[in-house]
């Protein structure tokens, strides 16, 4: 039998205690997604007949009381109760690893502690020695010595010539056995440093936690099975990509995986991971589309707006050299037309607030269209470019987690946009040194200058070179750009030479593309001369 129904929130009375079951359920199943997750924690439960509550005690504080649902397997389900407060305490966090853990600190520590006390017990001797060897020192400079004979003054001498060379000997074993002591504890310092750091590791679940009472009966002692599931939003994936293009036949690799992380308040031990890329924190619903008043006015004086240019961003971060691919456990992708979930084979393990957990996800192989793209008008030198169409049949998610890799060789870190299943993307695999740029304005001219100073026509001449020193033929693409007027009284008239073989690029106006290959030792030129009109008083933008 079973039976779910939603939370209902009623007191607990304390009579009910004398019934009542407790148990300790654990985390069984999560669903990841890029923000939150849905947790399902499980226990078996054992009850004779009648009506018995079954008491967990140990939901995280944060749990959304009211969005938990139960399911029991067993017995028939009846009222279930939820507080956050005043909740029976739990038996302290205590599990067998970290039981073992502190031991071993605690066996070390005291071994530290018998060490130094030896190391301390064979400095006194040192010490005592160094007295001995002062007080023969000063035996021999008292007033009694001046009134001795020749033959008790020889015996003085000699005794306490031998007694303070025994002393000086004493003190010298001494202080080798203790350095000997001391060297000897080195080792066990470092074997109690990682015992304490192996000790950390275990992350101690330390959160107050709330408590569920689920009312059960059966008309026969029964076994059964309690299902607990909730959202949270304390958890989450991220995806991440490593990309290997091989330059000469175009192969692209791509290595898909995901870090894991959550804090939750506790630790997740063996639990069956699923990674979804549906979002439920954000928007779940279409906007609303509101009436639109418009009106005109008299018209004002417009004041410009300052220009600003963003800066590109720069790689980030240094990677290990790329190792060569091996076996991995990684998760099966499923994609329902509406998001992709990744089930994954084995069991996972995440600490909370502590772990950053990567799981391998699969390997995706497609082939790209390997370029140079030259953008002169920014950069000194053309880039290496890798036009891709997803014929994976699988989502590429946004993610800053994307290491590119060419021919073996780390290039860097970037931001990958998200690919849909069937769509392009252009993929940046670092500068090419050897095509070098030049953009040079050779000639600007403005005219019709009057009282006020104010040009009504501007001519501008621009020489773009592309110098091919790699020893190599590269297909090239080059772009740059010319300027538009959306204004009747602005007229603009441009040329290049060669003939761009594309204008308005991806759709942004005044963009031309030239496309060719460029031999090795080649230098290729590009000319643009634009000239610009307007009527006299107007001011240039």
């Amino acid at each position: 039998m079973r039976f779910t129904y939603p939370l209902v929130f009623m007191a607990l009375p304390v009579a009910a205690w004398a019934e009542d079951i407790p148990l300790q359920s654990e985390v069984s199943a999560v669903t990841l997604y890029p923000q939150g997750a849905t947790v399902v924690r499980e226990v078996e439960f054992s009850t004779p007949a009648g009506r018995h509550d079954l008491i967990l005690t140990d939901l995280p504080k944060g749990t959304p009381l009211a969005a938990v649902r139960v399911s029991v397997d067993g017995a028939v389900m009846g009222s279930v109760t939820a507080r956050d407060d005043f909740v029976p305490p739990r038996d302290p966090d205590m599990s067998a690893a970290r039981e073992a853990a502190r031991a071993e600190v605690e066996r070390l520590e005291a071994a530290l502690r018998d060490g130094e006390a030896d190391v301390r017990a064979i400095q006194l001797e040192v010490q005592a020695a160094k007295a001995r060897v002062a007080f023969l020192e000063r035996l021999g400079q008292g007033e009694a010595v001046a009134g001795m004979n020749t033959t008790d003054l020889r015996d003085l001498v000699g005794m306490i010539g031998d007694e303070s060379l025994s002393a000086m000997r004493a003190a010298h074993e001494a202080e080798r056995r203790a350095g000997e002591a001391d060297r000897a504890l080195k080792d066990l310092r470092k074997e109690l440093e990682a015992a304490r750091a192996a000790l950390r590791a275990l992350v101690p679940e330390k959160e107050a936690r709330a408590m569920l009472a689920v009312a059960v009966s059966s008309e026969e002692a029964t076994e059964g099975t309690v299902r607990v599931s909730y959202t949270i939003r304390e958890a989450g994936w991220t995806p991440v990509y490593d990309l290997h293009l091989a330059r000469e036949s175009g192969d692209l690799r791509i290595e898909r995986g995901a870090f894991v992380r959550q804090s939750t308040g506790e630790n997740w031990s063996d639990v069956a991971m699923t990674l979804s890329t549906v979002r439920p924190s954000e928007q779940v619903a279409p906007s609303e589309v509101f009436p639109w008043l418009r009106r005109v006015f008299d018209p004002e004086k417009i004041r410009p707006k300052p220009l600003m240019r963003s800066e590109a961003d720069a790689m980030v971060g240094m990677a290990a050299p790329q190792a060569e691919p091996m076996p991995v456990e990684a998760a099966q992708a499923t994609f329902d037309g509406l998001a992709v979930t990744y089930d994954y084979p084995g069991n996972v393990s995440v600490a909370t607030g502590a772990d950053r957990v990567r799981l391998a996800l699969g390997t995706l192989e497609t082939q790209a269209q390997v370029e140079a793209r030259a953008v002169p008008l920014h950069d000194p030198s053309a880039f290496l470019m890798a036009r891709v169409e997803n014929d994976m049949d699988e989502l590429i998610l946004p993610t800053g987690e994307a290491i590119f890799y060419l021919d073996g060789r780390f290039i860097g870190k970037q931001f990958l946009e998200m690919i849909p299943a069937g769509g392009e993307a252009d993929l940046s695999f670092g500068p090419i040194d050897g095509l070098r740029l030049t953009r040079t304005v050779l000639g600007r001219e403005e005219g019709q200058r009057g009282v006020i100073t104010r040009s009504s026509d501007l001519t501008e001449t621009v020489k773009i070179e592309v110098e091919n020193l790699t020893g190599q033929a590269w297909p090239l693409r080059v772009l740059d750009r010319v300027p538009y007027s959306e204004q009747e009284e602005l007229e603009v008239e441009w040329e290049a030479t060669p003939q761009a073989s594309e204008v308005d690029v991806d759709g942004k106006r005044g963009v031309l593309a030239w496309s060719f290959d460029i031999g090795a030792g080649e230098t290729r030129e590009i000319g643009l001369d634009y000239d610009l009109q307007w009527p006299e008083g107007k001011v240039l933008r």
